[in-house]
């Protein structure tokens, strides 16, 4: 609670007790004998106490040519509900209005508090180590790429870099909700905004700072309260038209029935006070906006960032949900699973052999599990460990694979196309993962099997989104058909398009939006090549960790730890989010519409009309905090 509020509930109890004191005062017959005069003011110091800040709004909004809004509302109502005599209620409107106020005003702070604890993961300051060995204390922003720093234990990693000295446990918790502390060695990557636990780190920066994690969630979330939903954009709407209907109509209740004799002017007043105050459209212009901060901020604590109420509001119509393959179903580690040989007079050895020499001057991952493979069947064997080195005229042809020269003999290590190509005869090979045959002088010497690994969990977590209410789930992906139907199969995906290159996704996706009568359609992917198909999706999912920038820019809600188990998770929030939402709206309407309608009629209390404004906002707003709660346990549940 804040100073201000804290003030604020101090003026409420005191108020609060002198308003009880004045009730038993005046049940017991002790006003009695007064003049209206001395009543008038008895309980018009404390309203000036409880209400002087309403009112200050009031008059200055009016300065401004704002009228129409909850505190003029409250003042016009509270002043005629003394100008007609009816002093005990002018003051408990106040009082009670000025306790609902309080109440929003603690919910969006504590809803806030989970989104604010992602702005303090900004570093204040990098060491950035001189050629002398010392530190210098700098400014983040004047860091560049290259440059190295010092990372001491309990202090922020301040730009992404590369661990090149040390090894300690850092704190990932502000960035991926994971309460784990990952261990990092030198050569590993190190994220900004995470905090070094252990031991010192000397890091070499690999990012500017406004091109670092940390600058760009921070960029995000600075954005999101701006991009609202369907429903607050409806309410903001509603109250901008609302509270002047509301003004008047109680205007014309108060002075038509008293010109046409139907009531005297007093009760007319009466009743048009009880009007003003039950119409305040307080609980919805606070709960509903509340709601879904709740909702954000509940995603916020599991390391989901959603970048706006309206992706809330989206994500939790999702009907149908599509996943890319690599780094979102698997993991993207390849590793070779399978030599075959064509004839036994060629090693598998050899194969690997002729495979990585071609493969080494390319960073793709496929070529890497390769060579990774190669080095670890000959760290060894110095000798075996050069053969791959003779390679010489080494050339990529594009989608194919490469071709390259050994003693003079051509040599072809790629996909079907490479080989059909070059006119090779071979035996296509039905194994499931991704294929790599290699020739020897026009002669077909061997295959390559090279498997990704699925995630852990994944299966599970398919199982979970669709017990949260997606009612399809398809796997797009450029592997072959094979390999990708072996993945789906085992996650349990309903639907699978193989061998598709970045703009055949997004035909796909464009197909699925097309045929999705009911419900959104989301996205989840990681590569770059996916952002064309997170941006054309109603929903796109951007795994934040593994992602790139490009990915993760064009995402509406990002996974910061590639977790695909949280999916289900903001689903289940955001449904949960626009439920309560709705409760709020169908419950603060019916019971205002009741209390506007007894009051018109006569039959409504001041006391009604207390309770249909602040009574209605406070229990929105309790409702309301209940979007802010969610736990891990929560996700399985």
């Amino acid at each position: 609670m804040t100073r201000k509020m804290k003030k604020t509930r101090n003026r409420i109890i005191g108020v609060l007790a002198a308003f009880i004191v004045l009730l038993i005062v005046d049940h017991i017959g002790l006003f009695e004998g007064l003049s209206w005069p001395v009543i008038f003011v008895i309980y018009l110091i404390p309203y000036i106490v409880i209400g002087y800040d309403v009112l200050r709004k009031a008059f200055i909004n009016i300065s401004h040519g704002q009228v129409f809004d909850e505190n003029f509302l409250m003042m016009i109502a509270t002043f005629g509900a003394f100008a007609i005599g009816e002093y005990s209620e002018a003051l408990a409107v106040m009082l009670f209005y000025q306790i609902g106020e309080l109440f929003q005003s603690y919910a969006v702070g504590k809803s806030r508090a989970s989104i604010t604890e992602l702005m303090s993961i900004a570093p204040e300051y990098a060491n950035v180590i001189q050629e002398n060995g010392e530190a210098v204390e700098t400014d983040p922003e004047e860091v560049t790429i290259g440059t190295m720093l010092l990372i001491k234990p309990g202090e922020k990693i301040p730009i992404d870099g590369i661990v090149v000295e040390g090894d300690s446990f850092i704190d990932t918790s502000a960035i991926t909700g994971e309460s784990v502390p990952r261990r990092v060695t030198e050569g590993g990557e190190v994220i900004s905004g995470c905090v070094n636990k252990d031991s010192v780190l000397k890091i070499r920066t690999t990012k500017n700072y406004e091109d670092s994690t940390v600058s760009k969630i921070l960029e995000l979330v600075e954005n999101a309260s701006n991009k609202k939903s369907r429903m607050e954009n409806f309410i903001t709407r509603f109250a901008r038209y609302y509270t002047p209907v509301v003004t008047i109509g109680a205007v014309l209740l108060a002075v038509i029935p008293p010109i046409m004799g139907l009531m005297p002017f007093a009760d007319s007043v009466k009743r048009a006070c009880i009007f003003l105050i039950v119409s305040c459209p307080c609980a919805l212009v606070i709960s509903v906006p509340l709601g879904f901060f709740g909702g954000i901020g509940a995603s916020s604590k599991l390391g989901i960032l959603v970048k706006g109420s309206n992706y809330l509001e989206a994500i939790a119509e999702a009907s149908t949900l599509v996943l890319d393959k690599t780094g979102t179903i698997t993991k993207g580690e390849f590793k070779v699973t399978e030599i075959i040989q064509a004839n036994a007079e060629i090693s598998k050895e050899e194969i690997i052999c002729i495979a990585a020499g071609a493969e080494k001057f390319s960073n793709h991952p496929i070529a890497r599990s390769v060579i990774e493979y190669h080095e670890e069947l000959h760290k060894n064997n110095d000798a075996l460990a050069d053969d791959n080195n003779e390679l010489t005229e080494i050339k990529e042809v594009p989608g194919h694979g490469i071709t390259a020269k050994l003693s003079g003999e051509d040599i072809y290590v790629g996909n079907v196309k490479l080989l059909k190509a070059n006119n090779i005869a071979f035996k296509e090979s039905d194994k499931p993962g991704t294929i790599i045959y290699v020739a020897k002088g026009k002669v077909f010497i061997g295959t390559i099997i090279i498997s990704d690994t699925i995630k852990e969990g994944a299966a599970k977590s398919i199982s979970n989104v669709k017990k949260a209410g997606v009612s399809k789930v398809v796997m797009l992906t450029g592997d072959n058909d094979d390999a990708a139907r072996v993945v789906a199969d085992k996650v349990g995906i309903d639907e699978v398009y193989s061998q598709l290159l970045p703009a055949d996704k997004v035909e796909r996706v464009e197909k699925l939006l097309a045929d999705n009568n009911s419900g959104k359609v989301a996205f989840v992917g990681d590569g770059i090549n996916d952002a064309p198909v997170l941006m054309r999706a109603d929903v796109g999912i951007a795994m934040g960790s593994m992602g790139s920038d490009a990915a993760i820019e064009a995402a509406d809600i990002v996974l910061m730890d590639d977790d695909i188990g949280k999916i289900s998770a903001v689903i289940k929030i955001a449904r949960k989010t626009l439920a309560i939402v709705k409760e709020n709206i169908v419950f603060a309407l019916s019971v205002k519409i009741l209390i506007l309608f007894l009051g018109a009629v006569g039959i409504a209390t001041m006391w009604m009309a207390v309770f249909g404004d602040v009574g209605v906002a406070v229990l929105a707003i309790l409702n309301s905090m209940r979007a802010m709660k969610w736990s891990k346990e929560d996700m399985n549940g």
